[in-house]
């Protein structure tokens, strides 16, 4: 079954989607880019206030393909106790460069997904062997450019299911998210990721930089069907 990620950046809005149902809470500024990193501080908080309650993912910001630099944003957002740490893989260097490296974060416990960007030009099963031999925990699809358009803009639906079925074959978690709305949820539950990941249709009036709005979660939750299997329960490996 498919779960539900609301992207928030700071505590009221963890708390609000928290108790709307969602499945991950996932901390970043939108205002600082596609993976805006939210200061530590905030991270921790949210961390302290919900690790019983909810999944917790981070992302470590827009970085350039600086392997070091990655690395070690990695083990400091890990540090702050999320389940799993969001790396974008905005370029090809990114991915040639800095990928083969967090293999040494992986060793160390971290759990990272490596996120790839529909509107950028890559080989995808190239990047999944990539992500499997770096011993990542999973791999999403999101957009880069907000404002080119969602990401059933930039992949088809028979795009998306080949990119599930891929990535799920070599032992990963799959996301699928970027400028999505609800009209595009029963779509996308037809690729079966194993979760969707939100921040523009859980605004008011749909601004990505918005506020969460209360109607807007509940609309998102109802939308996708509750997980009844326990796939988002955290394990003493997450």
């Amino acid at each position: 079954m498919t779960g539900m990620l609301a992207s928030v950046r700071n505590l009221k809005e963890a708390e609000m989607v928290c108790r709307g149902g969602t499945d991950i809470v996932d901390i970043k500024e939108p205002r600082h880019g596609a993976l805006g990193a939210v200061p530590l501080s905030t991270v921790h908080r949210i961390v302290d206030s919900l690790w019983e309650k909810c999944l917790i993912s981070a992302t470590i910001g827009d970085l350039p393909a600086d392997p070091p630099v990655i690395e070690d944003q990695v083990m400091k957002t890990s540090e702050t106790g999320v389940d799993y740490v969001k790396v974008g893989m905005f370029t090809q260097q990114h991915i040639d460069d800095c990928m083969p490296g967090l293999i040494s974060c992986a060793r160390k416990g971290v759990a990272i997904i490596a996120v790839l960007f529909a509107d950028t030009v890559f080989d995808i099963d190239d990047v999944i062997r990539g992500v499997k031999s770096s011993s990542l925990k999973g791999i999403m699809l999101d957009t880069a450019g907000k404002s080119s358009g969602s990401l059933l803009k930039h992949q088809n639906i028979f795009q998306l299911e080949y990119f599930v079925n891929r990535s799920r074959q070599a032992g990963l978690l799959t996301g699928l998210a970027g400028s999505l709305s609800i009209e595009d949820v029963p779509t996308l539950l037809k690729a079966s990721p194993d979760y969707i990941g939100f921040r523009t249709a859980l605004c008011s009036d749909r601004e990505r930089v918005g506020c969460i709005d209360k109607d807007a979660i509940r609309g998102i939750r109802n939308a996708i069907p509750a997980l009844q299997d326990g796939l988002y329960k955290r394990t003493s490996s997450s």
